[in-house]
């Protein structure tokens, strides 16, 4: 299983490697184009969109596209952190130390939050509900690793590398998913507050339940069973 998460996260990394590279061309050829673009209407009067107002529209698909790879990459390389850091403290306090179901958790926590914490002030201004976003969608995909990992194993009665691998991949997936409606629409605008102190509060757990885990399944170490 480790080959194949390596293998998802190098493959990851090498497509947010090629989205960079076409970003950055794309943005060159639309530096030289004029910095208006003339529609004419049915009363033959010009309509003016400024090379702004069109490319915003698509800002923040860009962004979730690029966040999605970056998420991906991220975290499939974080499950090997810690043992590469020669089980650093740390480390380990950001990245799983063990495979039980909540240090897995991290995989989509910390690298989706620190993803947000770069690009927030670059879409604030555009998407004033970002943050909200952001927040709502950090906990989604959180949240859904361990309710696919128990609804699937309850159903299989045993779990599958191949599939837990499917369940981070796809958490990641939903959770950009949602940032997108949920910037577009401001449905979690007026919890901002609400979302923001969640994290908070997540981001602490996970610091303090890596050092001091409760004795239940959620925390529970498989391979320390064997």
């Amino acid at each position: 299983s480790y080959t194949i998460k390596f293998f998802v996260g190098f493959l990851s990394l090498k497509l947010f490697y090629l989205f960079l590279i076409h970003y950055y061309h794309l943005n060159n050829s639309i530096t030289k184009i004029q910095q208006n673009i003339h529609i004419p209407c049915i009363d033959h009067r010009i309509t003016t969109y400024t090379i702004p107002e069109v490319t915003v529209l698509n800002k923040l698909k860009i962004y979730i596209i690029a966040g999605t790879l970056f998420v991906l990459a991220l975290g499939t390389f974080s499950h090997f952190f810690y043992e590469w850091s020669n089980n650093n403290f740390i480390v380990g306090l950001f990245s799983p130390v063990n495979e039980s179901i909540w240090e897995h958790m991290k995989l989509v926590f910390f690298p989706m939050l620190l993803y947000a914490l770069a690009v927030i002030p670059r879409l604030n201004k555009s998407y004033p509900c970002i943050i909200s976003a952001f927040s709502a969608g950090i906990l989604l995909g959180t949240l859904l690793i361990p309710v696919i990992f128990y609804t699937y194993t309850g159903i299989l009665g045993y779990h599958l590398p191949a599939l837990d691998i499917g369940t981070f991949i796809f958490s990641v997936i939903i959770s950009f998913l949602s940032v997108y409606w949920l910037a577009s629409n401001c449905r979690m605008q007026k919890h901002t507050f609400l979302l923001c102190a969640v994290i908070c509060f997540l981001a602490i757990s996970f610091m303090i339940f890596t050092c001091c885990p409760p004795e239940i399944a959620l925390f529970a170490d498989p391979a320390a069973s064997r």
